[in-house]
């Protein structure tokens, strides 16, 4: 690291650039954005190995978080992945923790129309195609409360709702990037806005 201190440092000036117009332009249509600063949004460069069988002890990607709170705060938002060949922009809630997941689905299942609509949106399925989806972020079973003829189980089995849309190389070093990932961000809004509805 040491030998590397200064291109780390100079990486890190640039990205925090870029995080401060992504508030900029983010504000215009969130509001509450506007008083974030990049140091609200970044994540640290050193990993925490407490339980990971990788012990390196520094990240090899940049992250932004773009959420009311910030970084730190419980609410669905947007965020920005920087990483050689694996950058993407997306966001979402990613696993909430019980009190508020039991929020997120009962808010799905009081309004799954509005929830679907949300992802049939032309604009959401352009950018994202659709949510992500592993076996680890879904129920085997219906939670407690839901039977498997619900309507919306195969939503409401879910432990993360989240949307990523993968960045070449060749956007990621462009001069449209910023405009590209506010698109993206437009895009994922009204997902994000029935996420915080639910946990508010």
């Amino acid at each position: 690291m040491d030998a590397n201190r200064s291109a780390y440092l100079a990486a890190k000036t640039d990205f925090e650039s870029f995080v401060d117009q992504v508030i900029s332009a983010l504000a215009v249509i969130e509001p509450g954005m506007a008083t974030l600063k990049a140091k609200d949004c970044t994540f640290r460069l050193n990993r925490d190995i407490r339980f990971s069988k990788d012990k390196s002890p520094y990240k090899t990607n940049m992250g932004a978080s773009f959420a009311k709170g910030g970084k730190k705060g419980i609410f669905a938002g947007y965020y920005f992945h920087l990483e050689p060949g694996k950058s993407f922009v997306g966001g979402g809630l990613w696993m909430p923790m019980a009190p508020e997941l039991k929020k997120v689905r009962q808010e799905i299942d009081y309004n799954y129309e509005i929830f679907r609509g949300i992802l049939r949106n032309k604009a959401f399925i352009r950018h994202y195609g659709g949510l992500q989806s592993s076996d680890d972020q879904l129920l085997t079973r219906p939670p407690r409360g839901y039977t498997e003829d619900n309507p919306a189980i195969e939503w409401i089995k879910r432990k993360s709702f989240v949307a990523i849309k993968p960045l070449d190389n060749k956007m990621v070093t462009g001069k449209t990037l910023p405009k590209e990932s506010i698109a993206a961000f437009s895009a994922l809004q009204p997902l994000i806005h029935f996420l915080n509805t639910a946990m508010e």
